[in-house]
């Protein structure tokens, strides 16, 4: 399966990363890692694309790793769709209080606008 990781520093989207990468040594899967900018984390987009090629290397796959501009939802979309992605994966938000998911912006833009399968990890202690 070809699957497009996006990340844009929030723990969820790391989550998400980690989680993909177990997948794809167990199952072949060709993986990349889309790095996008997001407004509500304080990480630096540099940081995560040479966090990403490392999580990828230690586990032996190939360090496919993008950083994209503009617009993180549009950009995630474009990319999956330009390419022929199978899934987009994603940092899912977490429960609020009352037992509701909360969905960060980039993963409610991706899962309204994607053509292709969207998969949530979430974080359940938030």
């Amino acid at each position: 399966m070809k699957v497009l990781v996006g990340i844009g520093g929030a723990d969820d989207s790391l989550d998400a990363l980690e989680e993909s990468v177990q997948r794809a040594v167990e199952t072949g899967d060709e993986l990349t890692v889309a790095v996008v900018e997001n407004p509500e984390s304080d990480r630096d987009p540099g940081g995560l694309v040479a966090e990403a090629e490392a999580a990828l290397t230690d586990a032996g796959l190939p360090a496919n790793v993008r950083e994209l501009s503009g617009d993180p939802g549009s950009a995630l979309v474009e990319l999956a769709e330009s390419e022929g992605f199978d899934q987009i994966v994603l940092g899912g938000g977490h429960r609020s209080p009352m037992g509701k998911i909360k969905l960060g912006h980039i993963a409610e833009f991706v899962l309204l606008n994607a053509r292709t399968s969207v998969k949530l990890v979430r974080d359940d202690a938030g």
